[in-house]
């Protein structure tokens, strides 16, 4: 459930089909996602799931599947 709805968050953003988006997609070299999309998305996420991630966490969080995890974890 936390993977769809990050799934689609992202497709959304990045205005990509969200099909297309897997756990093993990467937010920068698949989805060509930029640090301003980047820092877009975790202020989105942390709204949605009432979380807040860490600035140097941010740059670990490589793949969806990385961020799915994260919600999961801190939730």
């Amino acid at each position: 459930m936390v993977f769809e709805k990050v799934r689609d968050m992202i497709a959304c953003q990045l205005q990509v089909d969200a099909s297309t988006i897997t756990p093993e997609s990467r937010l920068v070299e698949d989805l060509k996602a930029d640090s301003a999309n980047v820092m877009v998305m975790i202020l989105e996420l942390e709204s949605e799931f009432g979380i807040e991630v860490e600035d140097e966490v941010i740059l670990t969080l490589k793949t969806v599947g990385d961020v799915v995890d994260y919600i999961e974890k801190h939730q």
